[in-house]
């Protein structure tokens, strides 16, 4: 490595975290190099696409060489994550390990579990218990411990759910915003009268870019800068106004299939269901006080997310 060379960072995961987290690296001057298992898609300036199954000992090992911060954007299928995903953190844990990178893992509000509208705060209980919130509880205990024990140095950055450009697979996604440009039914799932936080994909890369440039935040949990929590109605609202047309709000009072998440995906989800009938408020002031960083208003997140749906629909 030459004088001027800068530290590698290695994003495992290309869905719409990993992507968005890519671009804001490269847009901070670093060298990236994005992982997945083809290593394949749209080119990206200054991001090395790169083949690699991080399930394996092998694959993970050779995803993060040479890297010197490594972030965790994987995911799998719903109805695989309690099998595949204890696997995936033991090999990449072992290979930023082997290596003596840093691990930035992008997670999720499940280990809280049910919290009868308490706003979550880092200092919350993990009180889990759905399958999936157990299993993610598990897998924080085992970073957290690797941590302390000095065997990895790891932080980890929770979001509520994504919303932006390029998100599809999420509650306020595919489902949603095709159907409000075009007239078609909007699911509205559960009781949309309750706050909910949703968190800005933008938000998302630049909480874990900042995560990944500050080490002083490792060895423990931080919520990712998210917007103040409004109710699921007044997001719909917001996006019938810059749709332009009245939405067809349909009702969604459990867990069934609806536009994009089909038979199989729903019945996973439905122990998860209890985020759309309690509030779900997110508090990520511990992170904005740390790192100096506010989260993108609401109504900007909204504005880009619906033009890039509008470009994103006359393309199919």
């Amino acid at each position: 490595m030459t004088a001027t060379a800068r530290p590698l960072h290695v994003v495992l995961g290309s869905g719409p975290a990993g992507t968005a987290l890519a671009r804001e690296l490269v847009r901070r001057g670093h060298p990236v190099r994005l992982v997945d298992r083809k290593g394949e898609g749209t080119a990206l300036d200054g991001v090395e696409r790169f083949a690699a199954d991080v399930s394996t000992t092998e694959g993970a090992r050779a995803a993060v060489d040479g890297a010197a911060v490594a972030y965790h954007c994987v995911n799998v299928g719903y109805h695989l994550q309690v099998e595949v995903m204890p696997r995936i953190q033991e090999a990449v844990l072992a290979a930023v390990e082997a290596v003596g990178a840093r691990l930035v893992v992008l997670d999720t509000l499940y280990p809280y579990g049910e919290t009868g509208g308490a706003v979550m705060t880092e200092d919350s209980p993990w009180r889990a218990t759905t399958r999936k919130g157990r299993m993610r509880a598990e897998l924080d205990e085992k970073y957290l411990a690797a941590h302390r024990e000095g065997r990895a140095r790891v932080v980890l950055g929770r979001s509520a759910d994504f919303v932006g450009p390029e998100v599809l697979s999420s509650t306020l996604g595919g489902a949603v915003f095709p159907a409000a440009l075009t007239g078609g039914e909007v699911p509205g799932l559960g009781d949309i009268d309750l706050p909910h936080s949703y968190t800005s994909i933008e938000d998302v890369a630049a909480g874990l870019a900042t995560l990944g440039e500050r080490p002083e935040g490792d060895g423990r949990v931080w919520h990712l800068p998210t917007a103040p929590a409004v109710t699921t109605r007044e997001v719909l609202t917001m996006i019938e106004k810059r749709a332009g047309r009245p939405l067809t709000i349909v009702p969604v009072p459990e867990a069934r299939p609806f536009g994009p998440f089909d038979a199989e995906f729903m019945a996973e989800y439905a122990e998860m269901f209890y985020q759309h009938t309690e509030p779900q408020i997110m508090d990520s002031s511990a992170f904005e006080r740390a790192f100096g960083m506010t989260p993108t208003p609401l109504a900007e997140t909204i504005d880009a997310t619906v033009a890039w749906y509008a470009e994103w629909l006359g393309r199919r």
